[in-house]
């Protein structure tokens, strides 16, 4: 007969594991279900003429300087623009024209401020 013991499994750096996977899991998961609802337009099928409304360009700069087509303003005096923008009867499109350097958290804060002001007719457009 052999000495020999039975070998056995230790389980102790699978639970270590196990744990670091499940606090890594709890830390990123309220970061993937954080969102801004928005109400994007609909692709509309027309005529040319339907597109034929007035464009309000919103410019923000790698700084989070806000623009009205070109003219410099506040973050207070956009949402007034965007209240009348709202409020018209015929309202014109926004387009939001982020510059690619600026933080996420400006152009969401200009998205935001359109969604809860009632902004209906709103477009992202890239810079280039």
């Amino acid at each position: 007969m052999s000495n020999l013991a039975e070998p056995q499994l230790n389980a102790t750096p699978l639970i270590d594991v196990l744990l670091v996977l499940l606090v890594m899991l709890i830390f990123t998961l309220p970061v993937a279900t954080h969102t801004v609802k928005l109400n994007l337009p609909q692709a509309v099928s027309g005529t040319l003429s339907s597109f034929a409304r007035t464009t309000v360009i919103v410019d923000i700069d790698f700084d989070g300087q806000l623009y009205w087509n070109g003219t410099s303003l506040q973050r207070d005096e956009l949402e007034g623009k965007l209240r009348d923008v709202a409020a018209a009867p015929r309202p014109p499109h926004v387009k939001v024209v982020p510059d690619k350097r600026v933080r996420y958290e400006n152009v969401a804060q200009v998205l935001a401020a359109a969604q809860r002001l009632g902004v209906t007719k709103l477009e992202v457009a890239p810079s280039f």
